[in-house]
């Protein structure tokens, strides 16, 4: 692996992981990016769904400063999308699930991955070089309210007042949790924009995908997905890298390799599968917990503030969860 490339600070670099071995299996080969939900009954698969992607997700975000101490967070990047594509489509494969995407379906699977996981990854990751990852993270999870906005605006959905009360409260606990890192935005506005920016990228990926049904399983979706991504990933490392090749520590290779194969590979593939049971405005405000669980997580394995100002955040992401996943109870009919 390359040590460094040019533009890199070798600084901790924020991940959009990716997603699930084991939750879509051959009697949902015909799942697709579409929705599932009757009524508004939640799927109980969708929550076990988001329990996961939470956890893994969350929990994976400290785990970035030990994976760019030898190399660069391109090279980081490409290796692991490269090694999550690959995994993916082997399980997918073991589990005698055809590879074979219609080719009807490719241009929208490109043009969402790009914004998807390839604006995500390369502005996430120099958000993160330029401010504080945690604060990095906080932006790049705007995604949730940066979907709703643009449903309405542009696709002309409608909020229903519960939705729309929910991402009142999740802009909420955005907003405070961005307060501690108001300096640092202020010091480099380029970090600040950069982490919008991969939220945005992230939220109109994920509707060309929704919006495009594609019907394609969400292990062998993921799968490819991430190969698409390591393309220009890769070319970027090529052309970035500086110094000769080498090999790093066993340290940092399982570190990558962890996050290759548990946040990047079981993370995306469970968002897949949220995403194709509930709409998108709902599976967004979803993902809004990752990083309550991300502080939580850099808290115990860094160190990093932990106060009133975060735990009030954790309570309006709460408040914001209830109110999108709790069906409300139904009036009792007079006898």
């Amino acid at each position: 692996m390359r040590p460094t490339e040019r533009g890199s600070a070798g600084g901790p670099a924020p991940l959009r992981l990716p997603g699930a071995v084991g939750f879509c299996d051959a009697g949902c080969a015909r799942q697709a990016i579409v929705p599932q939900m009757s009524g508004n009954a939640i799927p109980r698969r969708a929550i076990v769904l988001l329990v996961v992607l939470t956890l893994v997700w969350g929990t994976n975000w400290p785990l970035f400063a030990f994976a760019v101490r030898e190399i660069s967070v391109w090279t980081f990047r490409a290796v692991a999308v490269t090694l999550a594509g690959v995994s993916l489509l082997a399980v997918a494969r073991a589990r005698g699930l055809s590879l074979a995407i219609p080719r009807v379906y490719w241009p929208t699977i490109c043009i969402g991955t790009f914004f998807y996981l390839v604006i995500w990854n390369i502005a996430s990751t120099y958000s993160a070089i330029l401010i504080p990852s945690g604060q990095s993270a906080v932006l790049g999870f705007t995604m949730p309210l940066w979907s709703a906005l643009i449903s309405w605006a542009v696709l002309g959905e409608r909020l229903s007042v519960r939705l729309l009360l929910a991402v009142l409260l999740g802009g909420a606990a955005v907003g405070l949790l961005m307060v501690p890192g108001i300096e640092a935005y202020a010091r480099a506005p380029l970090g600040f924009v950069l982490g919008l920016a991969a939220g945005l990228g992230w939220a109109i990926g994920t509707l060309i995908l929704k919006r495009g049904q594609v019907m394609v399983n969400a292990l062998v979706l993921t799968g490819w997905q991430l190969l698409i991504a390591a393309v220009p990933t890769t070319v970027g490392a090529l052309a970035l890298a500086e110094g000769p090749w080498f090999m790093p520590s066993w340290q940092t290779i399982v570190v990558v390799a962890y996050i290759a194969l548990v946040p990047m590979s079981i993370g995306n593939a469970a968002w897949f599968s949220i995403v194709g049971m509930l709409p998108v405005n709902i599976a967004g405000l979803s993902s809004i917990m990752v990083p309550m669980v991300a502080m939580v997580s850099g808290a115990i394995v860094h160190g990093e503030p932990l106060g009133p100002v975060q735990w009030a955040a954790m309570a309006c992401c709460v408040a914001a969860l209830s109110l999108v996943l709790l069906k409300p109870a139904k009036p009792l009919k007079p006898t």
